[in-house]
């Protein structure tokens, strides 16, 4: 896994990469990279050498500080949204807020789609059973997604619901999701 980059001149550049060995440990590379002139291809210039690791930097904290149960509404319509979103399962369409649009991937990556663990949500409001229309939570969705190969992948979306009319409904889906704890630069 690429875990730090610097470019060196228009055209090169040193790419530190992560590589975990079986019994669990990680060593890290540094790969010298040359691009063409137009920047769409790469190639490994040179033979890499093994570094020090990155840093880690402090993470932020969390917003979403409440747990949400796996047999609520809002987790329910997290699950289902994200089924249909990533496996097909069911039209997208039906889980979005008027107004937001938002195409499944396709083809569909996944066979099945299940919420692992109990949604964490930014807010209070999230443990209700029925909140007031208008009401706006934000939740870390994590789920298990799993493929025709037997593939098993640990995915995690933010996503903004809203209620409307007793019932949960997504309103947005973000890209490049916040995960807790640190992250390397």
């Amino acid at each position: 896994m690429a875990v730090r980059s610097a470019q060196q001149t228009s055209t090169a550049w040193s790419v530190t990469l992560a590589a975990q060995y079986a019994d669990g440990s990680v060593r890290y590379f540094a790969v010298p990279v040359v691009a063409d002139s137009g920047g769409a291809s790469f190639t490994v210039s040179g033979a890499p050498g093994v570094v020090a690791g990155p840093v880690r930097a402090e993470g932020a904290r969390s917003p979403y500080t409440v747990t949400v149960p796996t047999d609520s509404g809002l987790s329910s319509a997290a699950g289902e949204f994200l089924a249909a979103y990533l496996a097909g399962a069911g039209e997208v369409d039906r889980y979005l807020s008027p107004g937001v649009s938002l195409s499944p991937v396709s083809p569909a990556p996944y066979q099945t789609v299940a919420v692992q663990q109990m949604l964490a949500a930014d807010q209070e409001a999230a443990a209700e059973s029925v909140p007031a229309d208008g009401t706006r939570v934000r939740v870390m969705a994590e789920v298990e997604a799993r493929d025709d190969g037997a593939g098993r992948w640990p995915l995690a979306y933010e996503l903004t619901l809203k209620a409307r009319s007793g019932r949960w409904e997504v309103a947005s889906l973000e890209s490049g999701t916040a995960q807790a704890g640190g992250a390397l630069s």
